[in-house]
């Protein structure tokens, strides 16, 4: 009997991962413009009030997601310059070998991909990452954030779902299939 089962060459990618790929794409136009309506309509740190718990508020940020070492005296920005470069060129690979039945994971990865691309961006045109999503109630202040920080959160998120809850169901599917 024949083998059935072939295996997938590091560089074979899957057409119909272009849509995944396409997402990414978007994650990263309504990042970058909703950063220049922001730069070009607000001032820096003058709070516009939104909603009762929003404000969009243009801060600039020199750390990782919600100004993590923000303040670390320039060497972050290398650092996560070359860290999302690396992550994405990986990102990219792993979303076009994804199987057509998955849906979860390539969604989680395409708006992580988009989200690292959106904020690689700033840091290599701007040195620091424009943020103007400012989120608060009464006197606790979470760190402004933007589309991107929003997209690589839920894409975190789904990608923890995929992990905890959907690999499981897989690996029993594989296995049974297989037997």
């Amino acid at each position: 009997m024949p083998n059935t089962h072939t295996k997938k060459g590091l560089f074979q990618f899957y057409p119909h991962n272009l849509w995944w790929v396409g997402l990414a794409i978007l994650a990263i136009i309504l990042d970058q413009w909703t950063k220049w309506i922001a730069v070009t309509n607000l001032n820096y740190a003058d709070p516009v009030p939104v909603l009762p718990f929003l404000n969009w508020t243009l801060l600039h940020n020199y750390g990782a997601a919600f100004s993590f070492l923000s303040d670390a005296g320039g060497w972050q920005r290398y650092f996560f310059t070359s860290l999302a470069g690396l992550v994405s060129v990986i990102f990219v690979f792993w979303l076009m070998r994804m199987p057509k039945d998955m849906k979860i994971l390539p969604l989680a990865i395409a708006l992580i991909l988009g989200g690292a691309i959106g904020n690689l961006i700033d840091r290599v045109s701007l040195g620091y990452v424009v943020d103007f999503i400012h989120v608060y109630y009464q006197n606790s202040h979470f760190p402004a954030f933007n589309i991107a920080d929003s997209a690589i959160t839920v894409g975190t998120i789904l990608m923890l779902i995929d992990t905890f809850f959907l690999e499981k169901h897989r690996i029993q599917r594989a296995q049974a299939q297989h037997d």
